[in-house]
């Protein structure tokens, strides 16, 4: 297979190469003298190059429909602004099907969801709280999220109505939007202001401050990297309590366990979301068990059809390493025994 499809690509740059040979020599990127006429009368100095390879679309411009199928994102300067409407009184019941199970019913958070409200004033203390109406500078990400991303387990899936409702509960909920009938929409949104919006600054610095290593580089095979657990520990190995205590240590692989399922399995499988078997079902997951442990965890790792929902491969966790999908899988097993 790779084979054939190295050939075909190889026939591909031939036929390209083949197209652009037959070209008139001006239609060839040209330099120096040439370049600086060609830059005087186009901007530019290359001219527009036409390959049509039937089957292919070689350069086919985007059509309108297909940039805006990618062109959805919405700028603090009224880029992208949808039509539409909400006021919080509409998205109150929005938020409490589609959004409290994760982020709490009045945004204070559920488990390891983030809150959503609250925290106003405190970013410039020693224990700053991040909320949408402490932190976020601008309405517009959350309008852009909501929409984006929300809710977890099928996102795209709110209207722009909805969104527009959502958002504006949310302001509600921070007291940003006082008035529950207040229509947001985007002829209002500009009169939303947020707590810190003059809070963020522009870094002009690099991605990395790190120079290319060209020489006596350091060996990548001994190199350690720890990760933090999902974001509860300062490292991996601190999640596990090493007995200091007097207390009994417990069993590492049941916390990794733990935490994992806590963080990333819990919204699914605490109530049965999309066919998911509850945690302490001990029939359902009995069921799944006879299979053997190995072809559950395999099921969770690569994803699985079944009768009654689908298993997205780590449950749409991509983060997550195999062992920690394994951990949580072995965990919701024992405790469902």
């Amino acid at each position: 297979m790779l084979a054939g499809t190295a050939l075909a690509l190889a026939g591909l740059l031939s036929a390209c190469q083949a197209e652009i040979d037959a070209q008139p020599q001006a239609q060839k990127p040209v330099t120096d003298k040439a370049a600086e006429k060609a830059v005087e009368s186009t901007g530019s100095p290359y001219r527009s190059l036409k390959v049509d390879i039937a089957g292919i679309s070689v350069g086919k411009p985007a059509t309108p429909e297909e940039i805006a199928g990618w062109d959805i994102d919405v700028r603090p300067d009224g880029h992208g602004w949808p039509d539409g409407s909400g006021t919080p009184a509409q998205g109150e019941g929005l938020y409490d099907e589609k959004c409290a199970s994760c982020h709490g019913t009045f945004g204070e958070g559920e488990g390891a969801w983030p809150k959503l409200a609250g925290g106003i004033g405190t970013i410039k203390t020693g224990s700053p709280e991040k909320t949408v109406g402490s932190y976020w500078p601008y309405a517009s990400t959350l309008l852009d999220y909501v929409h984006r991303a929300m809710p977890f387990p099928s996102p795209h899936s709110l209207s722009w109505d909805e969104a527009w409702a959502i958002s504006a509960y949310v302001l509600y909920l921070n007291e940003i939007i006082t008035d529950e009938d207040f229509v947001l929409s985007k002829e209002t949104f500009a009169s939303v202001h947020m707590p810190n919006e003059d809070g963020f600054i522009p870094d002009m610095r690099p991605d990395t401050p790190q120079e290319r290593c060209m020489k006596d580089c350091v060996d990548p095979s001994k190199i350690e990297i720890k990760v933090a657990l999902l974001g509860y520990c300062s490292g991996a190995e601190d999640c596990i309590d090493n007995g200091a205590s007097g207390k009994e240590k417990p069993d590492p692989a049941q916390l990794v366990g733990k935490k994992v399922y806590e963080s990333a399995c819990k919204l699914c499988h605490e109530g049965g979301l999309g066919g998911a078997p509850k945690l302490g079902d001990v029939d359902e997951w009995r069921k799944r068990a006879e299979k053997g442990m190995d072809t559950l965890i395999k099921h969770a790792i690569e994803g699985f059809q079944g009768e009654a929902g689908v298993m997205p491969p780590k449950g749409g966790q991509t983060q997550l390493s195999d062992e920690d999908v394994a951990a949580a899988v072995r965990y919701m097993v024992e405790q469902s025994q």
